[in-house]
């Protein structure tokens, strides 16, 4: 693979514009190559010859004359292969810079280069002022943390032994066994900082060297360690970040400084905050307390470890950049210059500097002392997650899977054929009872294939959607194991459509296999065992991610509104959209709960109950959304977010209509549901295209689409526009209700709640583009994760 598709392939992509643009500098250098091969040009014969014996001429008369110099002055040869001068200067923002200056402009086609030059400073300046404004960033979380630190360990103290009493000594010898590798090292707030640290330990490396001669008696050697002992307590007074923390107090003085913030989002903490209760609380000494610190401050470091990798990453990588352009350069126009810009950014903060390592390596020893038990190797894995491969035996399954499905469609068409099962008499009770119950599994199926397609391009455009959904890293599932999981269940699901297919009744009793009228609900509660199962078997860190997201949808708005938990609901939205999917729960229950299963009937359309919770359950997954609105509305102050709580209100009684209508024929109803389903459909086609899309900008440089786009085809953006538009409006056929001969109703409604669920897959590729889009312009990277202790800033100032 080519540098230019690796480099672009390992940057962090909310970063990408912070990033050396190698393929703009790659170009300005072919420019160069094509005006130096132009002038190389061989000329004509006639003018070759003439000007050979002007040459000549020249040479013979005296006329081309090597310079002389005088023999106490000689040539500066080095200062006339220099072709570039490279000095700092200060930018209109105060900061300072880095310019160079070409020596050779006045050359033909020196112009050229001189542009090269005045780019490649542009492009090392913007990477250099990005990677100090992150660096600094990271040195104040850095210091923060080594806070957290200090009453963790604190806390720990006290809890492991709560009859221990102050004994300063005791305390500081305690401290520094468990700090030491971590807390005073973390401390530096500035790269200016953390090199004179590095110079201190050079010393006492020095001293401790000194120490060491055989030929010192016992006492001069115990008088070196005292000396040496002296020496260290001096640096490390000098060495003190009296700018940061200030007199760092006694170990156990550290939990009168602090309190516990509450950070865990519960329905109990949510109702405190509407009661205006205070968000701090004093720290109660017991292991559960611990507990909760110690989780806090373990995704703290893991968050913060990321993101000193990340940090690292883009410095390699840049700094390789620009080794590579500057070979490219060399190798057009011959110069050397190479050696001389290298030297300047290897001097510069980003290739220079070694804070970044130096903090990784502080990090992965508190962590390993302090998270894993002293187990190194836990501890790395847990930084340092593997990411899932797809392994062989996935895709042998996935394929395995994949044929076995096409053959049991193959086989369930051919039942059809051959049984003419399509004119047989039981066909009207197996579609309005068995099909809806298993028609459930073929939407779940769609809805997971349509989410592995979007992994599939959310991976190609290089769309971060694990760091916007908030996945554990490394945990997250690719598009081949979704797919595995997806083929499984279709399998399983086919299986049990053959084995219904059977429309004989007994004569005598006049009823079916109870064992086969039973299958689609053995293979629910099947999946529902398996989706609730607490066993690390078949993606546990998956299942749990979504089984917390489904609970705070239900539970809104008494839990704080995420990415994930509006998508899911959104997600849900689809699945009654069609009067289908959801309602098939409520099936279920109805049938076999208070029909007649062994003879394949029901009363469950003649049930008012029934008919009652079909509005319920059509308006459950809106209700979410209209409640999630109204919490982020409340928290953020958005107006946008109670616009968009209407439009869920609106469509709720666009549902409940069309649910009365399909029921109960009349105009009265059918007006009314005409009025509000399209009116919900247009301004949901509106939201869809410009709020949640970014599309339809007049003022854009892609006309109606956005400034930023991640895919090259235009053309693509209009066709997702268009069949938006018209998947939106499939719900006239609940209201029109088309009839087909060669298809029955609940065939027609399946159909469409499948249109639907495919517009669904098309909304959620879009939405995270427009997401990554927005965390890319804001160079939003990592989660912000809650600390756990929330330090009396005043306190610290007046120490």
């Amino acid at each position: 693979m080519k540098f230019g598709k690796e480099y672009k392939s390992q940057m962090v992509p909310e970063w990408e514009e912070a990033y050396t643009d190698y393929n703009y500098l790659k170009a300005l250098l072919k420019e160069i190559q094509r005006f130096k091969h132009s002038r190389n040009k061989k000329p004509s014969s006639s003018s070759a010859m003439l000007k050979r014996k002007l040459t000549l001429y020249r040479a013979f008369s005296g006329l081309t004359q090597r310079p002389h110099y005088h023999p106490l002055t000689p040539p500066d040869i080095e200062a006339q292969q220099e072709p570039i001068a490279v000095h700092l200067c200060a930018s209109s923002a105060g900061d300072d810079c880095y310019q160079t200056t070409f020596l050779m402009a006045s050359e033909e086609g020196g112009e050229y280069e001189v542009v090269f030059f005045k780019r490649l400073d542009d492009e090392f300046n913007k990477v250099e002022k990005f990677y100090r404004t992150k660096m600094e960033e990271v040195m104040k979380e850095a210091a923060m943390l080594n806070k957290q630190m200090d009453a963790f360990i604190a806390l720990r103290m006290k809890v492991e032994n709560p009859d221990l009493k102050f004994d300063r000594s005791v305390e500081m010898a305690l401290l520094a066994s468990h700090v030491a590798s971590s807390t005073s090292l973390l401390s530096a707030s500035t790269p200016r900082g953390a090199k004179i640290k590095r110079n201190v330990s050079m010393v006492m490396e020095k001293i401790e060297e000194g120490s060491t001669h055989h030929d010192q008696s016992e006492d001069e050697e115990e008088d070196d360690k005292k000396q040496r002992v002296k020496q260290e307590v001096e640096v490390q007074k000098q060495n003190k970040p009296k700018n940061l923390f200030g007199t760092r107090p006694t170990p156990l003085e550290v939990l009168n400084h602090v309190q516990l913030n509450n950070t865990f989002e519960t329905p109990r903490s949510t109702i405190k905050g509407v009661l205006n209760h205070p968000e701090n609380a004093e720290i109660s000494f017991n292991m559960k307390t611990l507990k909760k610190v110690e989780d806090q401050l373990h995704r703290s470091f893991i968050e913060f470890y990321r993101k000193l990798r990340l940090l690292k990453r883009n410095s390699f990588l840049n700094v390789l950049a620009f080794s590579k352009i500057m070979k490219k350069y060399d190798k057009i126009t011959s110069r050397g210059a190479g050696k001389s810009y290298m030297k300047m950014v290897d001097d510069s903060n980003l290739g220079g500097s070694d804070e970044v390592t130096k903090l990784m390596d502080r990090v992965e020893k508190t962590f390993t002392k302090h998270f894993a038990n002293s187990n190194r190797s836990k501890a790395m894995s847990i930084l340092r997650p593997k990411a899932k491969r797809d392994t062989h035996r996935v895709t042998f399954t996935m394929g395995f899977l994949a044929g076995c499905i096409a053959s049991l469609v193959l086989a369930l068409i051919l039942i059809i054929r051959t049984r003419n099962i399509m004119d047989h008499e039981e066909t009207t009770k197996y579609m309005e009872t068995l099909f809806p119950l298993q028609s459930l599994f073929g939407f779940v199926v769609l809805h997971m294939v349509v989410y592995a397609a979007d992994i599939y391009f959310w991976k190609r455009y290089r769309v971060n959607y694990s760091f916007i959904f908030g996945f554990k890293q490394g945990t997250e599932l690719g598009h081949n194991r979704v797919l595995l999981l997806s083929f499984g269940l279709a399998v399983l699901a086919l299986v049990g459509v053959i084995v219904n297919l059977d429309m004989q009744m007994d004569p005598e009793t006049k009823d079916y296999t109870a064992l086969t009228e039973l299958i689609p609900l053995i293979l629910l509660l099947s999946v529902v065992a398996i989706l609730l199962c607490p066993f690390n078997i078949i993606y546990r860190s998956s299942r749990v991610f979504f089984l917390t997201c489904l609970f705070h949808c239900i539970c809104a708005p008494l839990y704080k509104v995420t990415l994930p938990d509006f998508v899911l609901a959104d997600q849900f939205t689809s699945q009654v959209y069609q009067v289908q999917a959801l309602r098939s729960f409520e099936f279920y229950i109805c049938y076999y709960g208070w029909g007649d299963f062994r003879q394949r009937k029901n009363t469950c359309n003649s049930s008012s109950i029934f008919q009652t919770f079909k509005f319920v359950v059509a308006a459950i997954p809106y209700w979410s959304r209209f409640l999630q609105c109204l919490r982020r509305l409340f928290e953020e102050k958005d107006p946008m977010q109670g616009y968009n709580g209407l439009k869920y209100l609106v469509t709720i009684v666009a549902v409940c209509l069309r649910t009365a209508y399909s029921i109960n024929d009349g105009v009265g109803w059918e007006v009314l549901a005409w009025i509000f389903s399209i009116s919900a459909a247009v301004v949901s086609t509106y939201w869809d295209l410009v709020i949640d899309w970014g599309l339809l900008q007049r003022h854009s440089k892609n006309r109606w689409l956005r400034d930023k786009l991640l895919i090259p085809h235009k053309t693509i953006y209009f066709v997702a526009m268009a069949l938006n538009v018209l998947l939106r409006f499939a719900w006239l056929q609940t209201v029109l209700n088309f009839k087909f001969s060669s298809l029955h109703d609940q065939a027609m409604i399946s159909i469409v709640a499948s249109l639907e669920i495919i517009r669904r897959g098309i909304w959620n590729f879009f939405r995270l583009e427009n997401e990554h889009l927005n965390n890319v312009g804001k160079y939003r990277a990592f989660k912000s994760v809650p600390l756990p202790f929330n330090y009396d800033e005043d306190e610290d100032k007046d120490d």
